[in-house]
C-alpha cells in the first residue's frame, strides 16, 4: 500500500447485514469503499461482542481492497497472530488494552501486517508520542467504543490536530471512528484525519439489493470534504 494522505472511506461492517456479509462487502467495495473496517469486540474491554478470527477469515475472500481490523480486546497480544493469520492487512490495538503498547506494536509488525494504535476519547494525544515510529496509523475514537450509531464527540477534534502535529512528515495515517457523517467528516478532515470509518452513515437506507444507496452515502461524505 503506497502512502498518501488522500481521504479514504472505510465502512464498518458492524452496520452491515450480519446474515449476508460476503455480499455486503462486495457491495460497498463496488460502490467505492477504499477499505473494509472490521470491529472486533470482546465483551470485556468494550461492552459488546463481535468477530473472532474464524469470522475474519471468512470475510477475507470477499475483500478485494484492504481489510482494516480494529481490535477492541484486552488482553490483545495473545490474539494478534490469529487475526494476522485470518487475513488482516492492518491490525490496530488500543493503547489502553495493556501495559506494553510498544510490545504490542512490535508483535503486529512481526507478523508482516500494518500496525495501528487506537485511543479512546479519554486518552490524550501524548499517549502515542513515543509509539509513532512503530505505527502505520493512529486511530482516534470519536465515540466511546462498543456500539455503532453514537453521537460524535467534538472535543476529539483538538486531539486529531495534536496527533497530526506529532506525526509531522512521517508516513502515518490518522483514522477516525465514530459518528462520521457528512456533517462531521469535513471537521475531522480539516483537523488532519485521512481515513474515515463510517458505519450507519454508509449502510443506512441501502441493502445488497439496493447498493446504489451505499454509493450515494459515501459520495455524500466525500463531497462534504471537497
Amino acid at each position: 500500500m503506497d502512502f498518501d494522505r488522500k481521504i479514504r472511506i472505510a465502512p464498518s461492517i458492524l452496520s452491515a447485514d450480519f446474515a449476508n456479509f460476503g455480499a455486503e462487502i462486495r457491495a460497498i467495495e463496488d460502490q467505492g469503499a477504499d477499505w473494509v473496517h472490521v470491529d472486533v469486540m470482546d465483551g470485556h474491554f468494550v461492552p459488546n461482542l463481535t468477530f473472532g478470527p474464524p469470522a475474519v477469515k471468512a470475510f477475507r475472500p470477499h475483500v478485494r481492497t484492504f481489510m482494516d481490523v480494529h481490535l477492541m480486546i484486552a488482553p490483545v497480544d495473545a490474539y494478534i497472530e490469529a487475526y494476522a493469520d485470518a487475513g488482516a492487512d492492518m491490525i490496530t490495538a488500543h493503547v489502553e488494552a495493556g501495559p506494553h503498547p510498544h510490545r504490542t506494536l512490535q508483535a503486529i509488525r512481526a507478523t508482516g501486517k500494518k500496525a495501528g494504535i487506537a485511543l479512546n476519547p479519554g486518552t490524550p494525544a501524548e499517549a502515542v508520542d513515543y509509539l509513532l515510529d512503530l505505527c502505520d496509523m493512529v486511530l482516534v475514537m470519536t465515540v466511546n467504543p462498543g456500539f455503532g450509531g453514537q453521537k460524535f464527540i467534538h472535543s476529539q477534534l483538538d486531539k486529531i490536530a495534536r496527533i497530526r502535529a506529532l506525526i509531522g512528515d512521517r508516513p502515518i495515517h490518522i483514522q477516525v471512528d465514530g459518528g462520521v457523517d457528512p456533517t462531521t467528516a469535513p471537521l475531522v478532515a480539516k483537523a488532519g484525519a485521512d481515513v474515515l470509518v463510517a458505519g450507519s452513515a454508509v449502510f443506512k437506507g441501502g441493502s445488497v439489493d439496493s447498493p446504489q444507496t451505499y454509493g450515494a452515502n459515501m459520495r455524500a461524505i466525500r463531497d462534504s470534504i471537497a
